[in-house]
C-alpha cells in the first residue's frame, strides 16, 4: 500500500486506485497540474482502496475496475454502503454495456475511458463535485443501450470463481486447493459452466472472463 500524502485544504482531494504503478503516476501528474485537486492517496486494488478510506477522507475516488484481489466494481460497491459521500469515478479500458452498467448500479457516478483527453479528467471531476455525475460521450451512449445479461446473472458465485481461476490458466488440481474443494468437485463446476455459457472449450472460457472483466487479456 502507497501511504497517504500530508493533506492541505484543497477543494477536491482525490485517492487513485490502479494495480499499473505507471498509470496512477500518469493520473497523478496530470492532476498535480489541475488547480484544487490534490492527490491524497493511491491503492493498487480493492482491498487496498478500502483500508485506505479507513484512514482517510477523499471527495472523489478514481478507480481502474480490472485489479488483482477486489476487483473495481466490487470495490465501487463496498465504497457506496460504507462511504456513501465518496464520489467514485471510473477510469478505464472497458467500454461495453455490461461494464458501465455494473459500475453506476454499484454507485459509480462518473465513467471515463482511459484514452480520454487530459482535460478530460479534470471536466469530471469539477462535473461530479458539482453536479453528482459525469459520463463521457462515448460511456452516456453505452448507458442508453440494452445490457446484455451479467455474469452475476449466468453464473453462481462459486462458479465465477472457479470461472476466474481458470481463465488464469489454473489446473482443476490448483482450484481445487485453492478453494478448499476437491478436483473432482471443481470438473463437475467447469462442465455445469461450459453448458450453462453454452461455451465448449477452455479458450472460450477464457475469452468470456475477459470480456466480462473477470480477468485481463
Amino acid at each position: 500500500m502507497i501511504h497517504p500524502q500530508t493533506n492541505t485544504a484543497m477543494p477536491i482531494q482525490v485517492v487513485l486506485a490502479d494495480d499499473h504503478d505507471l498509470v496512477r503516476s500518469g493520473i497523478k501528474a496530470l492532476l498535480s497540474t489541475v488547480d484544487g485537486v490534490r492527490v491524497i492517496a493511491e491503492a493498487r486494488n480493492g482491498n487496498e482502496l478500502l483500508a485506505l478510506l479507513d484512514s482517510v477522507k477523499p471527495d472523489v475516488v478514481m478507480t481502474d475496475i480490472s485489479m488483482p484481489g477486489m476487483d473495481g466494481i466490487t470495490a465501487i460497491g463496498e465504497i457506496h454502503n460504507r462511504h456513501p459521500e465518496v464520489r467514485v469515478i471510473v477510469l478505464s479500458m472497458y467500454d461495453t454495456v455490461d461494464f458501465v452498467k455494473r459500475a453506476v448500479a454499484n454507485g459509480a457516478c462518473g465513467y471515463l475511458m482511459k484514452d480520454a483527453p487530459p482535460f478530460e479528467l479534470e471536466q469530471a471531476l469539477r462535473s461530479v463535485m458539482a453536479t453528482g455525475s459525469y459520463f463521457s460521450a462515448a460511456v452516456a451512449q453505452r448507458l442508453l443501450q440494452p445490457s446484455e445479461p451479467t455474469v452475476d446473472d449466468e453464473l453462481t458465485q462459486r462458479q465465477v470463481e472457479i470461472l476466474t481461476l481458470i481463465a488464469q490458466g489454473k489446473s482443476a488440481k490448483e482450484i481445487a486447493f485453492e478453494l478448499g474443494l476437491s478436483p473432482k468437485t471443481v470438473d463437475v463446476h467447469r462442465a455445469r459452466i461450459m453448458e450453462r455459457l453454452r461455451l465448449n472449450d477452455i479458450a472460450s472460457l477464457t475469452r468470456y472472463a475477459v470480456r466480462k472483466g473477470l480477468v485481463k487479456a
